[in-house]
Order: structure tokens, then sequence, then C-alpha cells
């Protein structure tokens, strides 16, 4: 009995003394990040909570459910958006490499597959860069609200009309402006006009109240570029590489194009307008392994060690659905708004998304990231089932 009781009474103790322990000991160890390129700690899937087998088997499929569009991404432009008026590239392409993938837990890299390393055209991914640069511009003050018309920043003559003098910045991020006019050559009726319409008619619509409908549309997302080209006044991919990609220790071996007839003097010095996608060429050229490095900063909401590199309050403006199309937020930030996007994944899961199909895919309940290169889009939600079903 008297041992008993002592034994008791050393149970106590223990509970007092980690009750009274400090909070920051019983705190989960801090998140783990990568150095500069190409320093990354690679974990074998069992010490990170992942059955490899389970693992092997989701790479297994994505090799398997490579796209079968031709490698010479030019070619597949004819055969694709060639179809459309004023189909004529005007930015470079270049061949794909294999499908290729990495899956990061918990910050580390656990599979990889293809060649992560090749630089590859990532088509509308690139407007999730896009985006983050009006991000910088916003979190520095630099455009004052998101609100504000576009019209009271720039002066070039884009947003003059009627119609366009009333679009906001938030209007272009969630494709939701419906701007009319033409920019670099493309109309803006001339990307993806619908097929049960006749063109004519089309072209003479009345467009729509900004903000009252959704139209993926590069050649608007193209004059977002142009807009935030000219808050900056300096080339999109210096403001990128200045304060996202070298911060997170991203490669230099990445590009970022425009067009030919996209150059523009600004404050006396000629520089490129840069395109939001390869939709007629351009766009960013990039690796798999700094797409992964974009995703991780992305599902730690926009800080990177101890720095805040995106704020908050931008992550969670990306992260809210838009009114008219829910299943998306400031582009290219694809959400799963009642797991229509992936319905194998949890509701708070978002994509950053290019044809491809090109995915990097944050899932914020996991710690996981997925970069997906140049697999058939109806396999994506196949591969992200798999993966997470070996995730502990």
């Amino acid at each position: 009995m008297i041992a008993c009781r002592n034994l008791r009474v050393l149970a106590g103790l223990l509970v007092l003394w980690a009750s009274a322990a400090p909070a920051q000991s019983r705190q989960r160890p801090a998140s783990y990040y990568p150095g500069p390129h190409p320093q990354w700690e690679h974990r074998a899937p069992a010490t990170v909570g992942i059955d490899a087998r389970l693992l092997d088997s989701a790479i297994a499929f994505a090799k398997a459910s490579e796209s079968p569009e031709p490698r010479d991404l030019e070619q597949n432009h004819y055969m694709s958006w060639g179809r459309e008026p004023h189909s004529e590239p005007v930015g470079p392409f270049q061949p794909r490499g294999p499908a290729t993938g990495i899956i990061v837990r918990n910050g580390y890299i656990v599979a990889e597959w293809g060649d992560p390393a090749r630089v590859d055209m990532t088509f509308s991914v690139t407007k999730s860069f896009l985006s983050t640069t009006v991000g910088i511009a916003s979190d520095r003050g630099m455009i004052r609200n998101l609100s504000d018309t576009v019209r009271d920043y720039v002066l070039s003559g884009e947003f003059d009309s009627e119609h366009n003098r009333l679009i906001t910045w938030d209007h272009l991020l969630r494709q939701t402006s419906d701007w009319e006019g033409t920019l670099w050559g493309k109309p803006d009726w001339a990307d993806r006009p619908p097929t049960n319409q006749p063109l004519a008619e089309y072209v003479a619509r009345k467009h729509n109240a900004p903000g009252a409908s959704y139209k993926y549309n590069d050649v608007r997302v193209n004059v977002l570029a142009y807009a935030t080209l000219q808050v900056w006044r300096r080339p999109l991919p210096q403001v990128l590489r200045e304060y996202v990609m070298d911060p997170i220790g991203a490669s230099n071996t990445w590009r970022w194009y425009g067009y030919e007839n996209s150059w523009v003097t600004l404050d006396g010095e000629r520089m490129q307008s840069v395109s939001g996608g390869g939709h007629w060429g351009g766009g960013m050229f990039i690796s798999a392994l700094d797409q992964a490095r974009f995703g991780l900063l992305t599902l730690r909401r926009g800080k990177w060690k101890d720095r805040q590199i995106l704020s908050e309050k931008w992550v969670s403006l990306a992260l809210t659905p838009t009114p008219v199309e829910p299943g998306y937020g400031f582009m290219n930030w694809f959400l799963n708004t009642d797991r229509r996007l992936l319905p194998s994944a949890p509701a708070n899961s978002f994509c950053h998304r290019g044809a491809g199909a090109n995915v990097i895919c944050a899932f914020p309940d996991q710690d996981l990231v997925i970069v997906a290169r140049w697999v058939r889009n109806d396999a994506v939600d196949g591969l992200v089932q798999r993966v997470l079903a070996s995730v502990h």
C-alpha cells in the first residue's frame, strides 16, 4: 500500500513538472526549409510518415499517365491553340522533357521522378508568379488598395474606355474584368472564343460589368502584367528574383519571357513586358525543383524560415474564392472549394496549375507539396489520391 501511494505521489509530481515546463519546449520542432540551391535534404518516406510502397505506386501511376501530346511544344501549339484567330506565336517555345515530379513532406524531398532539374515551359503556372509580383507591390504599399481602379496607376491608354476605366486590380487578379481591347497584337476576343456562337456576334457583344463574370483569358492576364510593370517600372523578372526566388534559394536557371513585340520604354529604358503563360509562347521556363520551392512557400502561407516574403493578408486573399467562380482565387491559385478540383483531397487544398498538365499542389493538413509535370489532366486527381493514401 505504501509503495502504491508513493507511486501515485511520483506520478502527480511528474504531471506538475510537465505542466510547469516552458511552453516552448512542448512545441513542435521548427519547420524545415531547404538551403540555397542545390541544398535540399532528402528523407526516406518512412521517416516522415509515408508508406514507401504506396508512394512508389503513386509515382508509377504518374509515369504511366504522361501526357500523350507532342513533346515538341511549338508543334503542339499549332495542333491546339493554333486553331484560334490571331494564333501566331510571338514568344519562344522549346521541346519538353519526360513526365517529372517531386513530393515534399514536412519540407523534405521524399521522392523524385523524371528530370526535376530540367528547365521546361510551365504555361499558366506563370500566372502564380505574376500575381506574386502584384502581391509584393501591394504589401509594400505601391498598390494602395486592390479595389482601386487600375486606371489610377496606369496612364498608357489600356484603361481609358468607358468599360475598362471601371476595372480594379481585384478584377484582373480574379479574371473577372472582361477587359476589352488588343494588346501585343492579340485582341481579347481571340482567346478561347466560344464554339457555339458566331465569331462576329461574339466580337460585337456587349461586355459584362467588371466583376460580374469569370473568363479565363490570357490577353487580360498580359494586361495585368503590363499594368504591374508600370507600377514597378522595372522588369518583373528582376522583381521576382529579388523579392522571391533568391530569398527562397531558387536556382539561377529559370527564365521569364515576354513576346518579341512586347518591348516598351519606361523612364528612358527598354524593357520587356512578360507574358502570364505560354499561350502564344513565352512565360516562365523553370525546373520542377524551383517549382517545389515556390509550392513550399505558398503552402507555408508566404513564410520562408524567419522571413514573411508574402504577407499573411495577401495569401488569405489569394485563397479567397471568387464570387462568380468559387474554384478560383487570385491567378493562378485554383481552390478545392466543394472538392471540385481534387475530389480526393481536403477542401483546403489548392494548386497552381497550367497546361501540360503542370501542377504544384499544396496540402496544408499533411504539410505536403506535389509537383507533377506533363501528366494527363484527367490523371491529376488519381495521382493526388494515391500520394495521400501513402501518408500516415
